[in-house]
């Protein structure tokens, strides 16, 4: 029998799992804390390990103790420059000996992004030269903001890695999937796992029947909020209309494969239709088709993925004309639901609006709560907002520009650093930035600005936030609150005696005036 090594994973097939030498694995996670845990299963399922870490230490993985694992294991710690990572292939071959063994590379994505894509797929042609002289397995675990890209990048190396996979949080359970995996000569392509964490690691869960209808047979009814149809009668006996929404989530509760219509008039009905759609895609399983109308202007991006993370099939924006509305709702038929919806709905809630703030904020606090949304992995990746930084006019001081902003969203944060306004736009596109300034400011932003920075993508908003912690003066970061700045006495200026003006008489007399 061929030698192997083991992810752990539990309740998965040996051919998703198991490596074997020589040969190079990838796998990439969205979170640090669940690259962790995988990376402990890992070393728990090995009888002989060798672990390499960038950016952590290794002994940091094996704290707390693990229960099995091997009883002793040699470990490295990379330096974290980008010589050191194009080095490592010399190194291992350095230091290996012929023994056939499993090598753990633990690593953040900010480590692999100094290498191109071109050096990087020659620095894996290199390791796969010495895992084939050393009859080895490197098994590399990248976490962190921007690892999605290096997946898409890593898709194009398909002759140079063994395995590829990748595992994401979907708030109560993760997805675990396999682009390719290479196990006894087979190759096994495009699978998908749901995987549930326990004390010792990850394992497959069983997937529950839900997303099967229970019938048919009220397949071409219409339950529907009567404004959607804007006042128009039932267009056939198979619409049921009623005069809220909560009559419409009360009688979905009896369909099964029916379409679901409700209307949406202002922002703050947001929160009770989510709870409507979540309840019925839990309860009634991925056959019912459910739809909201926008009857005002109202909806916001983050409010679109809410809904669509809570099981709506299809939104039709305000304006869109009755003909577009009954296009969508004929497109749907037939269609049926395959996205995950998490169980917990206040959960999802925190996750995908997690800032609840607005307005002024101090700039490490600012710093702060910008770098806790963008590394919200359950958030889209580079459409988490804007940072934007906006340089007054001459004449205009930055603190007399910010008493004429007035954040009015949650998530639209604000803070000055220099001669700069910095400013925060949860969920907004880069499209709407003229519109959300318009909107903040209470006059003509064109008019108090004279030039102005964006930045969208996670890691150059990531960057920037890092930036401006470190540009702030040590001086004030020292200072104790109360401190108080202690000025030298000054000798006020003694007043100057004023002179007294005197009259002057004056005569004329045939050359003109004369004085007396």
């Amino acid at each position: 029998m061929a030698l192997s090594f083991t992810l752990g994973i539990e309740q998965v097939q040996n051919e998703l799992i198991e490596m074997q030498p020589p040969g190079c694995y990838w796998l990439t996670v969205n979170r640090p804390d669940d690259a962790r845990l995988l990376a402990r299963q890992v070393i728990n399922a090995q009888q002989a390990l060798t672990l390499i870490s960038a950016g952590e230490k290794p002994q940091s993985l094996l704290e707390p103790a693990l229960p099995n694992g091997p009883e002793r294991i040699p470990f490295y710690s990379l330096p974290e420059k980008r010589r050191a990572l194009l080095d490592l292939p010399e190194d291992l071959a350095r230091t290996l000996s012929a023994k056939p063994r499993l090598i753990l590379f633990f690593t953040d994505f900010s480590f692999i992004e100094r290498l191109s894509p071109v050096e990087l797929i020659v620095w894996i042609k290199k390791i796969n030269r010495t895992l084939a002289a050393r009859h080895s397995c490197l098994l590399i675990i990248t976490s962190g903001s921007g690892v999605n890209s290096l997946r898409q990048t890593l898709l194009s190396t398909f002759r140079q890695l063994n395995g590829l996979a990748h595992l994401e949080y979907q708030q109560d359970s993760w997805n675990y999937r396999v682009s390719w995996w290479c196990h006894d000569q087979r190759l096994m392509a495009d699978r998908a796992l749901r995987l549930t964490a326990r004390g010792s690691g990850f394992a497959a869960m069983r997937e529950n029947d839900q997303n099967t209808p229970l019938t048919l047979n009220d397949e071409a009814i219409c339950i529907a909020e009567r404004q959607v149809l804007e006042g128009a009668p039932p267009l056939s006996s198979h619409w049921q209309l009623f005069d809220s929404n909560d009559m419409v989530a009360s009688r979905a509760q009896q369909a099964d494969s029916a379409t679901v219509i409700f209307s949406l008039n202002h922002n703050e009905e947001i929160r009770i239709l989510s709870q409507h759609i979540h309840t019925l895609r839990r309860m009634r399983g991925a056959g019912l088709k459910i739809m909201v109308r926008e009857m005002q202007t109202s909806l916001r991006y983050s409010d679109e993925r809410l809904l669509l993370a809570c099981g709506v099939n299809a939104i039709v924006p305000f304006g869109a004309p009755m003909s577009r509305f009954l296009t969508t709702l004929e497109s749907l038929q037939g269609q049926r639901y395959n996205r995950h919806v998490p169980v917990n709905l206040d959960a999802l809630l925190q996750s995908l609006q997690p800032l609840q703030q607005r307005g002024f904020l101090s700039l490490d606090t600012f710093c702060q709560s910008v770098t806790q949304l963008v590394s919200n992995t359950l958030l889209p990746e580079n459409g988490k907002g804007l940072l934007v930084a906006l340089r007054p006019v001459p004449e205009l001081r930055p603190e007399q520009a910010l008493t004429l902003c007035k954040p009015r969203r949650y998530g639209d944060l604000v803070t000055v650093r220099g001669d700069r306004l910095y400013l925060f736009l949860s969920s907004c596109r880069y499209n709407d930035l003229d519109t959300a300034l318009k909107f903040i400011f209470r006059l003509p932003h064109d008019e108090l600005f004279s030039n102005r920075l964006v930045w969208f993508e996670d890691l150059q908003i990531l960057s920037e936030v890092r930036q401006m912690k470190t540009l702030v003066p040590e001086a004030w970061k020292d200072m104790p609150p109360a401190a108080k700045v202690v000025l030298p006495e000054v000798t006020p200026p003694q007043p100057v005696e004023r002179q007294t003006p005197q009259p002057v008489v004056l005569s004329f007399n045939k050359s003109g005036a004369v004085r007396e």
